[in-house]
């Protein structure tokens, strides 16, 4: 299983390489594009993608990003919470 994480691409930094910037949770990196590549690269800029080990894998709705990156944010939380109660639990031992 690949966790791909919503990133919006920004600019094509490299046509000759198929390569863009995206901004994923404000941090801005270069992706390749290949896999979401059209006829025309200018078309990506502003598009959502679900970004896997500097790849764009799949374009995605400005919906479903908010919607992964909401679940991703909570997932998060759940986890620090988990790692707290542990860490408790410990203390207590």
């Amino acid at each position: 299983m690949c966790l791909g994480i919503p990133g919006r691409i920004t600019a094509i930094t490299s046509p000759d390489r198929l390569m863009a910037m995206a901004e994923v949770s404000g941090v801005r990196r270069e992706v390749n594009v290949a896999c979401v590549a059209g006829n025309r690269l200018d078309d990506l800029v502003g598009q959502w993608a679900l970004i896997h080990v500097g790849f764009a894998m799949s374009l995605i709705d400005e919906d479903e990003a908010e919607k992964t990156l909401l679940a991703l944010k909570d997932l998060g939380e759940a986890q620090e919470t988990l790692e707290q109660m542990a860490a408790s639990q410990e203390a207590l031992q």
